[in-house]
């Protein structure tokens, strides 16, 4: 696919949270990570607000495990602190891949359009690891992002069976890259047929519901580094 970018990303534990199990304090993770939560690994790896990410799928490549920790929060409000347990996914790892498309809600950023440039900088930012740290889902949870070695076998490639993983969230739908002053959450149903997840568009999911009223950041050319300028100090 047009300026696609593939890699592997893989860590000791991971919680893509399940926003049902926030409301005791409590936390427990998705098996399996939603699409925002991908597409913020993806911007760690390479962003500008000139460009929109979009995850097209991910390849389970370990065992779905979980293993649960006592976890003792801070209380920001007295000196003591709580006890509560979190559930995460224990050894994982994944192939994921994803494009970028031009932010045409952001006018104001028409002069960093340049595609090839974009892309160039994506795939060297991939081969470094990322250009920002990586975090699966949250910050105790750190990634490690590397290029894709070809021919890595998946525990759940010979699995001929269709896995349906219920209703989960998949996304956030920001003002600027909508167009909408305001923000909304997207809820979709994924089915994983031999570790591969394949995500629809943000646009095609059909469970939307509002969150607030938000207004885009303004930016300017006094505002950004063009590519052209990053592209030279990269050379």
């Amino acid at each position: 696919m047009r300026n696609s970018i593939q890699f592997e990303v893989h860590g000791k534990y991971a919680l893509f949270t399940d926003p049902v199990t926030k409301i005791g304090g409590e936390k427990s993770s998705y098996m399996v990570p939603t699409y925002q939560a991908l597409k913020g690994i993806v911007e760690s790896i390479y962003w500008k607000p000139t460009i929109v990410w979009i995850v097209d799928e991910v390849r389970v490549l370990n065992p779905i495990q979980m293993e649960s920790k006592g976890i003792r929060p801070i209380k920001y409000f007295s000196d003591e602190n709580d006890l509560a347990y979190y559930s995460y996914l224990r050894d994982v790892k994944y192939e994921i891949s994803a494009h970028f498309e031009f932010n045409y809600h952001r006018e104001d950023l028409a002069f960093d359009r340049n595609e090839h440039k974009h892309h160039n900088i994506a795939k060297r930012s991939v081969k470094v690891g990322g250009r920002r740290d990586v975090f699966l889902g949250t910050r105790e949870c750190q990634g490690y992002v590397e290029p894709i070695t070809p021919g890595t076998k998946g525990f759940y490639d010979d699995y001929q069976g269709e896995i349906h993983l219920g209703t989960m969230v998949h996304g956030i739908n920001y003002p600027d890259e909508t167009g909408k002053d305001k923000m909304e959450t997207r809820l979709w149903n994924p089915v994983m047929k031999q570790g591969v997840i394949k995500f629809i568009r943000p646009e095609d999911c059909t469970m939307v519901r509002e969150i607030k009223e938000a207004s885009p950041k303004p930016f300017s050319e006094n505002d950004i580094t063009s590519v052209e300028q990053l592209y030279e100090e990269w050379n």
